[in-house]
């Protein structure tokens, strides 16, 4: 069985059981306080703007499925009223309290509209010459169908006639059969415009790393906690992700240049080719009959991720700050509009080159700040603790760190140019956690001792080295449930204190499992069976060969022929040396086997639906020569556990 990350963990269900409460204490409290009058709070203008041309908002508190079950809970955020409580930071409680506003919105008169806060992401429409392009439809079949029937309902009942898919992360592609017709589909009349790679990215992206991208992006996402003031309060970039039916389409039209111009249903566009920054595969799009750009994820009304919590590879802002000054650059003197794949938009045009340049500026300040100290020397950890924006920057709302962080994108941009050494030859060759924690505790004088001083710093309100400190003993010693209990009340305080809704999820995720241990309640979901049958043969062997067991694999020596008739294609894949290669597109005289089987038959052992053997047992695959050579290579897979430790060994 597969198990794909399409973004971010999105496919994780959620289940949490009732979280323990615990109350912020005062050295949390000067903290929320302290930022509380830093930033602008009475500036009511993004609320303005969330709200600005609502036209309706659905009926029901829940979008479900045909047979009942939940795909996204809108009620779920009930709680995000009034002022933050003493367990929030004030800051990601404001902008968890505008991710929540719900709805239809008017964006231009008669041209533009969007659905908001029915999934992670926001789903857009225009008005072409016959019908509704559509961009970015969302993560799930359902709630896409109900954002088009909102908008059907209450604006005007016309077909799709255009898809426009900005990139390649789940939550802006997976709806797309929930608004087109599978006639619609097959007679090839819908334009479906993607970016250059959009598609082998979004069928392919994170899967030989999926099992542990999404055990963390369960941290990430905060689905093994409760929404609500002590536990999750979305993920600072939007609510949180609906898990229904994922799909996929393949683009009718690429953009792969910059710039690019289209007519899609009669309107033209100019299209921007921005692959590399926020995702592997992006564009961006302006339309000067409404003197409109959408700017889809490379600019938002949150400080972006230039590396995501829950691993992949590290995003540049070099090139977020390129694409947004050429965005200034090409559209700057006359755009009206600007609106996104998350967030509400910003109207007028002061006041969008404002959300520009400030982006533009921060990506370019935390590159740059962060190449300039390092060669002065400074390591990662020094540079991420020094580096602070300007307040002319800081200031602003767009740019605080509700999903990336100054912090941590500021260590990407260090590891991206220098990896992960520091050139400190003591930190060439460090024991791994278990072993140091002995050693750490050994050194302190005891895990008495260690927990007496933590007590103290805890009580100081010094969390982070609290959490450092009970980390190495809690790994020395994972049974001693005191000094498990003290590092929860440690991360939970640091969890309120938190202004990044993934920092604030992974430490409240952390401590419920240090506290309740790792309840496997939130079953992650497999890779849908559209994202399956689109995958490409060759990135499937390479999940298969990372599957393979390694050292048990030592001493085998196995070649095996597969053949899929359906879709003509063969290829031999070998096993020498404890590891697995493989050739497409060739047989091997001497193989041990051939395995013929149609490709329609290794989607269903993807999905958990049989398994090689048992297909050859069925009849639905064959094998001439040595079965037990079969039996052999698949005994050597390993079937990854999704529910491993994190916060203990």
């Amino acid at each position: 069985m597969i198990r794909i990350l399409l973004k971010t963990g999105c496919l994780v269900v959620g289940v949490a059981s009732v979280a323990q409460a615990q109350e912020a204490s005062e050295a949390t409290q000067s903290a929320n306080a302290a930022l509380q009058q830093y930033l602008p709070f009475n500036d009511e203008t993004d609320f303005d703007n969330a709200m600005r041309g609502q036209i309706a908002t659905l009926d029901a508190d829940q979008i479900t499925a045909p047979d009942g079950t939940v795909i996204y809970d809108i009620a779920q955020f009930d709680f995000l009223k009034g002022d933050a409580p003493a367990t929030a930071n004030p800051s990601l409680w404001r902008q968890s309290r505008l991710n929540a506003v719900h709805g239809l919105f008017e964006v231009v008169e008669g041209g533009i509209y969007q659905v908001r806060g029915y999934d992670l992401a926001v789903m857009s429409f225009i008005r072409g010459e016959t019908g509704w392009i559509i961009v970015d439809p969302l993560t799930a079949t359902e709630t896409a169908a109900a954002g088009l029937q909102l908008l059907r309902d209450h604006v005007e009942d016309l077909p799709v006639s255009a898809v426009i898919l900005t990139h390649s992360h789940v939550d802006h592609f997976g709806g797309v059969k929930g608004i087109l017709t599978p006639e619609e589909i097959e007679s090839n009349n819908v334009q479906v415009v993607a970016p250059e790679g959009f598609f082998e990215e979004s069928v392919s992206e994170n899967l030989i790393a999926g099992n542990t991208m999404s055990r963390r992006a369960a941290y990430m996402y905060g689905n093994v906690i409760e929404k609500g003031p002590e536990g999750s309060l979305g993920s600072g970039l939007g609510t949180t992700t609906a898990a229904g039916e994922v799909t996929i389409v393949e683009p009718t039209i690429t953009i792969d240049e910059t710039p690019q111009q289209e007519t899609i249903d009669g309107i033209p566009m100019t299209f921007l080719n921005t692959p590399g920054a926020e995702a592997p595969a992006e564009l961006m799009f302006y339309i000067p009959k409404f003197k409109a750009m959408m700017q889809a994820e490379e600019i938002s009304h949150t400080l972006h991720n230039l590396y995501t919590l829950r691993g992949a590879k590290v995003r540049s802002g070099d090139l977020f700050a390129k694409y947004i000054n050429d965005t200034i650059n090409r559209f700057g003197d006359e755009v009206e509009v600007s609106f996104g794949s998350h967030h509400w938009p910003t109207w007028g045009n002061e006041h969008i080159i404002e959300l520009w340049e400030g982006q533009r500026d921060t990506y370019r300040y935390i590159h740059d700040e962060t190449l300039r100290l390092a060669n002065t020397g400074e390591t990662m950890l020094e540079i991420a603790e020094q580096l602070e924006l300007p307040d002319s920057l800081a200031q602003k709302f767009f740019n605080r760190g509700y999903y990336g962080s100054v912090s941590h994108n500021a260590k990407a941009q260090y590891q991206l140019y220098f990896g992960w050494f520091s050139g400190n030859p003591s930190e060439l060759h460090e024991l791994p956690p278990v072993e140091e924690g002995r050693k750490f505790v050994e050194y302190a004088g005891g895990a008495d001792a260690v927990i007496e001083k933590a007590r103290a710093d805890y009580e100081a309100g010094e969390y982070r080295w609290v959490a450092t400190a009970l980390n190495h003993l809690v790994f020395a010693e994972p049974e001693n449930e005191e000094a498990k209990n003290l590092l929860a009340d440690a991360l939970t305080q640091m969890g309120y204190q938190a202004e990044s809704g993934p920092w604030r999820n992974f430490y409240l995720s952390g401590a419920k499992e240090l506290r309740d241990g790792v309840v496997e309640a939130a079953t992650p979901a497999t890779a849908s069976p559209d994202i399956i049958r689109n995958l490409p043969l060759e990135t499937y062997l390479d999940y298969l060969a990372v599957r393979l067991n390694h050292p048990e694999a030592v001493g085998q020596e196995i070649a095996l022929n597969f053949v899929m008739p359906d879709v003509d294609e063969q290829f031999v894949v070998t096993v020498t040396n404890g590891v697995m290669n493989y050739t497409l597109g060739r047989q091997d005289d001497a193989a041990n086997a051939t395995v013929t089987l149609d490709r329609a038959i290794l989607d269903q052992i993807n999905l958990g639906e049989t398994t090689l053997m048992g297909a050859i047992e069925s009849g639905s695959a064959s094998v001439d020569g040595d079965v037990q050579k079969v039996e052999d290579f698949v005994g050597l897979l390993d079937t990854f556990e999704f529910w491993f430790d994190i916060v203990t060994p």
